[in-house]
This record gives C-alpha cells, sequence and structure tokens, in this order.
C-alpha cells in the first residue's frame, strides 16, 4: 500500500526519522564519549575492509558497533533525566549515574575483547 506524500501517516513518519536525526546531532556535538565511540567503530570497519574478514565476523564487528553507541546514547539519555529531575547533588542520583556508566563500559570491554579475538589471528598473519 502506498501512502500519500500529504497523508498525516506520511508526514509523522518523515518527523519521526527527523526528530531521530535531530538526536543523533544532539549526541554527536554534545558528548566526547560517543565521538570517541564512534572513531572506534569508524576504525574498526576500515580493519574490516582491510583484513578481509568473513561475513559473520562483519556482522559481529557491525552489532557490536551497534550496541555499544546505542547503549552510550541511552546512558546519555538518563544523565540528562536525572539532571533535569535533580539539578542538585543526590547520592541515589549519582549511583543511577554509575550503573548506567557502568553498562556503558561492560558493553565497550565486551566489544575490545571480541575485536581482538576477531583481528589479532589476521594481525598474525601479516607479521
Amino acid at each position: 500500500m502506498k501512502l500519500d506524500p500529504n497523508s498525516p501517516k506520511r508526514q509523522s513518519c518523515l518527523k519521526s526519522f527527523a526528530v531521530a536525526f535531530h538526536g543523533l546531532k544532539i549526541i554527536f556535538v554534545n558528548e566526547r564519549n560517543f565521538r570517541t565511540h564512534l572513531l572506534l567503530g569508524i576504525l574498526a570497519i576500515f580493519a574490516c575492509f582491510f583484513f578481509e574478514v568473513t561475513v559473520q565476523e562483519w556482522i559481529a564487528v557491525l552489532l557490536l558497533i551497534a550496541v555499544v553507541l546505542s547503549i552510550e546514547a541511552l546512558n546519555t539519555c538518563i544523565e540528562y533525566l536525572c539532571d533535569y529531575v535533580s539539578p542538585e547533588y543526590h547520592s541515589m542520583i549519582k549511583k543511577i549515574k554509575d550503573v548506567a556508566a557502568g553498562a556503558v563500559l561492560l558493553c565497550a570491554i565486551i566489544a575490545i575483547v571480541i575485536a581482538c579475538i576477531i583481528f589479532i589471528p589476521y594481525i598474525k598473519g601479516i607479521l
């Protein structure tokens, strides 16, 4: 079924994409850790091309990049919400932020371990 370009449903779909891209712009501009994870993800993609990894390895790398960036975005949402709800220091807000940051760290560590499992054999192969 084709939607009329002027239909409210079509406009709401386009608006949803616009809002989502605006969210990506906010996190890219304002969050250094997101930019760091994105840069490392791009480097991993270049490594995949360079080493001509298997399809399964490509899938693993791309999924890991998506997971780490998504968790970083969710962590940022949690931080923004906590700062909005409680601008002053509160020990419970600190715990919430620390746990959210820990989730990002956990994903990043697992991503590094899996990247090592994938890329070290290729690196050994060229040495």
